[in-house]
């Protein structure tokens, strides 16, 4: 029987988002894998991996909101924006030049709708090609300016300097598309001095927290497919708080052929169809030009 749901994953460091669909390939036996957005080889953290049919969730989970927490280093600049790359430019700090006043201000000042320019060093592609590509062969592209969601923005440890650096701990929730190490370049701009993100963990992806992530050495660790399937979540589970519609026998059966639904709440702008015994049967987005449902993603067909 195909594995189907959706694992939260605790991603170690040093191995890529694809080495880590290649490696629970191996261990659900199935090539019906996919993860939910990259986190950096060094990036560890909740990484939602899904399995068999729940791999149709894949975008949709990719665009709820993350956590993180992550370390920022003010006092030099790398070319990747993280302690990984080489440093371009240096800027020494005092413990007499950056107050924790001033620091929490800043992470007030950009906390809400920010524009941000994403790293060169970044998956973002700029006519056709990703911006690491160019990087990497020394070519300077303009990079697109976008808008992200900068939920909260917190400090959550001490200021503590060494070796002319100003090191700190903060904590983030954000929505899609957010770079982290950008935000602490950012952070290093407005206070004056050169900095990077030196350390990062995704604590929560959506409705997946670390609490109950799970590790490959866990996972390893089980004798069979079966055991391994004890930390996998149920499609039904990963999306119970997603807008719901539930609908009668006979709308459900038209809903399984994929037709169009009327009559849509406004505030339903993506819904999952429920039938009256409870099973997800679809995910529809609503067309307001007009309001009616059309069909994404089928649930129960693979």
């Amino acid at each position: 029987m195909e594995p189907i749901g959706v694992l939260p994953l605790d991603k170690p460091a040093g191995m890529t988002s694809h080495d880590c669909v290649f490696r629970l390939r191996r261990l659900f036996q199935t090539k019906k894998v996919g993860h939910t957005g990259t986190l950096d080889p060094e990036v560890t953290g909740v990484l939602p991996i899904c399995l068999g049919r729940a791999t149709k969730l894949a975008r949709f989970i990719t665009d709820e909101g993350k956590r993180y927490v992550a370390e920022v280093t003010i006092g030099y600049a790398t070319t990747t924006e993280d302690a990984h790359g080489e440093t371009v430019r240096e800027t020494p700090v005092t413990p007499a030049s950056i107050t924790e006043q001033q620091v929490d201000e800043i992470l007030q000042q950009l906390t809400g709708q920010i524009e941000q320019t994403p790293p060169y060093y970044s998956a973002v592609k700029v006519n056709g090609k990703k911006l690491y590509e160019y990087a990497r062969k020394g070519i300077e592209v303009e990079r697109p300016t976008r808008t992200v969601q900068i939920d909260t923005l917190e400090r959550t440890s001490g200021l503590t300097f060494a070796d002319g650096l100003c090191r700190f701990q903060i904590e983030i929730a954000c929505g899609k598309g957010t770079y982290i190490r950008t935000l602490a370049v950012e952070i290093g701009e407005q206070l004056g001095y050169a900095a990077h993100m030196s350390e990062l963990r995704r604590t929560s992806s959506g409705m997946m927290s670390e609490t109950e992530a799970v590790t490959l050495a866990t996972l390893e660790a089980c004798e069979t497919v079966e055991e391994r399937m004890q930390y996998v979540l149920p499609i039904e589970q990963v999306i119970q708080k997603w807008p719901r519609l539930t609908v009668n026998a006979e709308t459900a059966a038209r809903v399984l052929n994929g037709a169009k639904l009327p009559g849509i709440p406004v505030e339903f702008e993506r819904f999952t169809v429920y039938n009256e015994e409870g099973i997800p049967l679809a995910i529809y987005r609503l067309d307001s030009e007009i309001n009616m449902g059309r069909v994404e993603v089928m649930l129960q067909i693979d």
